[in-house]
């Protein structure tokens, strides 16, 4: 029993996570004395959590007592002025310090010791006494060192800086500088793709094309590195104008948009293949990372900054994952040359400059789940809820999405956004507002949005129980349990677990200058809850369709896990129609072979939700309780061979192939009837791209298995689950040579495709110079004809 509960000592992926949560339960038991099997006698302390929320009252009120313990006592790990938050977290470190180096590991005996405890567990009190007296605020600690540079203009210069919430539905000033800067690179760039002279191509013939990734973890990272590879070297990747992701994409965009990558995505790929070979929790690891320089302060500039000069911020399972994120994916091989400018997403500006590189757009949600709102007084004041307030507050749930940009913090809903550089400070009435000495505090750092934007552990009730679900019906004598569960599954869909990360809300008293439509909650919490943008739709597709952008192609990446039955882009479908985006190929995505008209409707009827922002949310849910119920007749994987015949015999009105287009139309309608599917173009067809009023261009490579690619397969093979932290070099080569194969299968019929939006954008301008000439003669021969008379 204990090897299974304390793992082993060598780094495996299983073994690791085993020791992690080993490691966590120690930090976080409350239990005074448990018992081994032996029947040994070991005491296991009192601990608080390390882990926690925002500071309460009871933190603040035990700090004095609870750090004045072991061996360290000698150490204040606060000051008097130190705020809640920082107070808490030193406060919960000592204690969980004091509580490990107290155990008495000699107690089992040398010989099982050293057979079911790892080497590095019984290190572990000597790496948090050393992480301990650097957390110290005293003079000449690493913790002090970086709050007073936290507190220097010159070496964070937007400090000094005031910000102010900018209020609109359009592009901000600097992306819309940036989209000229950026129309003169990808004219060039579509030159050399097309081959055509570039003194031939007017900037107007340019389509603006977007480049995304879709979620799905370190598979998603590693496989949309390689098809951006891919993309990269065919000339393709030169003529966009924007990248987006979720999660591991956004993951992808920040290392490409790092001295790390260096804007080569071959780069990318060297890099992940030297540092994804260890786990992302393996204590050894990461320990050593953050007791030592440079890499400590590095790491935990961030962090230290957040609590100290936020009384009201909290330390939760996403700070550490966003910590455990930056020690594998920010540290270089040599584990030296670490660069702070890697640390700030404001830095990335430099490399738009000129217009080189494609504007990276980031994402992450908030899950609205207004229940305070539905409770009567009465209800308010018992702190309780009835049945028909929750079940209204269910029925009005929505995620609302958010696009984090080198340039600016926008959320569709609030119309409304903020400075890169001023994230992480607190706002109110649209102004910041500056801490006590008139500064601010830094931007808030990568590793903490790292952590936010793959926040897939706080998904919903629903999602975990997806993931088990086919374990548990296995299980004799819990189908009773099972059927409880998917009864209770609108309700699932709407509890978190996990606490998602926090930032500060910079929508605070702006109840009377933002949208009627925004839900009362937002202008009465301090913060704003965000998490994986995969909890609403894998795919970053709704920031690509903003008011502003007009993007002509969309070329998605999917690399999600069982991406059939999810079919992200069909849940764009709704979000369209509510959006009243002109253009979006509806239909598109993986066909439907038994969506009944039942089904049909209840999605249209979710579409109809009461306002454009809640129609995502609602779309998704909807198809959430069909995909669960689908699960039910569904929880038998396919082989590799199966799946493999069943790409090779591909149907177009059964399955997708390695590259599938769609085309929309901006037809107005002139009915209330539904418009048209779109039909997946043909790819001799490309005809149907030219016509006058086309629309959106989808081009869509999903991560399919390849029979030219052995040993690798995106359903079967364990190391691409999305829970996997762990590849080893030959593992990423397998990953990288599958994406980069089935990009080669499609590359041809993706240049024809954006050639034929290129003719037809020229073709179209020159329509409209002929018509505008033809009305200029004939002004002309009126006023001629005036003048002789």
């Amino acid at each position: 029993m204990h090897r299974a509960i304390l793992g082993f000592t060598r780094p495996t992926r299983s073994r690791t996570f085993l020791t992690c949560t080993t490691f966590a339960f120690i930090l976080t038991s409350s239990k005074k004395s448990l018992q081994n099997d032996s029947e040994s006698d070991i005491q296991w302390p009192t601990t608080k959590p390390l882990i926690g929320g925002r500071p309460t009252k009871d933190d603040n009120a035990s700090k004095d007592s609870s750090c004045v313990n072991g061996k360290n006592e000698d150490l204040s790990l606060f000051e008097d002025e130190d705020s809640a938050a920082w107070g808490a977290f030193t406060s919960r470190f000592a204690t969980a310090q004091t509580s490990i180096s107290a155990i008495n590991w000699s107690a089992l005996g040398d010989k099982i010791a050293d057979k079911i405890i790892p080497e590095w567990a019984q290190q572990l009190p000597g790496y948090l006494a050393k992480m301990q007296a650097e957390m110290d605020m005293r003079p000449g600690s690493l913790a002090d060192e970086i709050w007073q540079e936290a507190q220097d203009p010159s070496i964070h210069p937007e400090i000094k800086s005031n910000a102010e919430v900018r209020i609109g539905k359009y592009l901000c000033a600097e992306e819309l500088a940036f989209l000229q800067r950026r129309k003169r690179r990808t004219t060039q760039a579509l030159a050399r793709y097309l081959d055509i002279p570039e003194a031939e191509i007017n900037p107007q013939d340019v389509p603006t094309i977007a480049v995304c990734g879709s979620g799905g973890g370190l598979r998603a990272l590693v496989a949309g590195a390689a098809s951006y590879l891919s993309a990269q070297e065919d000339g393709l990747f030169q003529c966009a104008t924007y990248t987006a992701g979720v999660s591991g994409s956004c993951w992808l965009q920040t290392l490409y948009n790092s001295t790390l990558g260096g804007r080569r995505h071959d780069r990318v790929i060297s890099h992940l293949k030297q540092r994804l070979g260890t786990h992302i929790a393996y204590p050894p690891s990461f320990l050593e990372l953050l007791t030592r320089a440079p890499t400590n302060k590095f790491i935990l500039s961030g962090t230290v900054e957040r609590l100290k000069g936020d009384p009201k911020a909290g330390f939760g399972l996403v700070d550490v994952y966003g910590l455990l994120l930056a020690t594998r994916l920010l540290i270089p091989k040599d584990e030296l040359s670490v660069n702070d400018s890697d640390l700030k997403l404001s830095e990335q500006r430099k490399y738009l400059l000129h217009g080189d590189h494609p504007l990276p757009i980031y994402t992450a949600v908030r899950h609205e789940i207004p229940l305070e709102e539905q409770k009567t007084d009465k209800e308010r004041a018992k702190g309780e809820a009835s049945g028909a307030a929750k079940e209204k507050a269910k029925q009005e749930a929505w995620f609302q999405w958010f696009e984090f940009t080198p340039y600016e913090l926008w959320c569709e809903e609030f119309d409304a956004g903020i400075p890169s550089w001023s994230v992480g400070r607190h706002f109110r009435n649209g102004r910041t507002v500056p801490l006590e000495n008139g500064l601010c505090l830094p931007e808030l750092r990568i590793p903490f949005l790292l952590g936010i934007w793959g926040s897939a552990f706080c998904a919903t009730l629903a999602h975990y129980y997806k993931e088990i679900r086919p374990v548990v019906k296995s299980l004799s004598g819990f189908g009773g349990i099972d059927q409880m569960l998917e009864e209770k599954n609108d309700e699932l869909i709407k509890v978190h677990p996990l606490d998602p990360g926090a930032i500060p809300n910079y929508a605070l008293g702006l109840e009377n200058q933002l949208p009627a439509t925004c839900p009362k909650s937002i202008f009465q919490n301090d913060y704003l809850e965000l998490m994986d943008a995969g909890m609403s739709n894998n795919l970053p597709l709704y920031p690509l369709l903003r008011q502003g952008r007009d993007i002509d192609i969309i070329v998605c990446f999917d690399a999600s896990a069982d991406m059939r039955r999810e079919n992200w882009l069909s849940v764009v479908d709704g979000y369209a129609r509510q959006r009243g985006v002109k253009g979006w190929p509806l239909g598109a995505g993986w066909p439907k072979k038994a969506t009944s008209a039942d089904e049909s409707n209840k999605e249209l009827e979710a579409a109809d939700a009461a306002t454009t922002q809640q129609a995502a949310g609602k779309i998704a849910e909807a198809r959430e309780a069909r995909r669960t119920a689908a699960n039910a007749t569904h929880n038998v994987t396919k082989t590799a061979k199966d799946f493999l015949k069943s790409v090779e015999e591909q149907d177009d009105d059964t399955d997708l192939s390695y590259c599938n287009v769609w085309v929309g139309t901006t037809m107005e309608r002139k009915s209330e009837d539904e418009p048209p599917q779109s039909k997946r173009v043909d790819p001799n067809a490309d005809w149907k791209l030219m016509t006058p009023d086309a629309g959106i261009t989808v081009i869509y490579f999903p991560l399919l298995p390849n029979a030219k690619v052995a040993g690798v397969h995106p359903d079967v093979s364990p190391y691409l689950s999305t829970w996997n932290f762990i590849y080893t070099p030959s593992e990423v080569e397998k990953v990288v040579a599958l994406a980069r194969t089935n990009f080669e299968i499609g590359k041809d019929q993706t240049k024809r495709t954006i050639r034929a939006v290129y003719e037809r954008k020229r073709a179209k301008r020159l329509a409209l110079e002929e018509k505008a000439r033809i009305k200029r003669l004939r002004w002309q021969l009126i006023e001629d004809g005036n003048h002789f008379q």
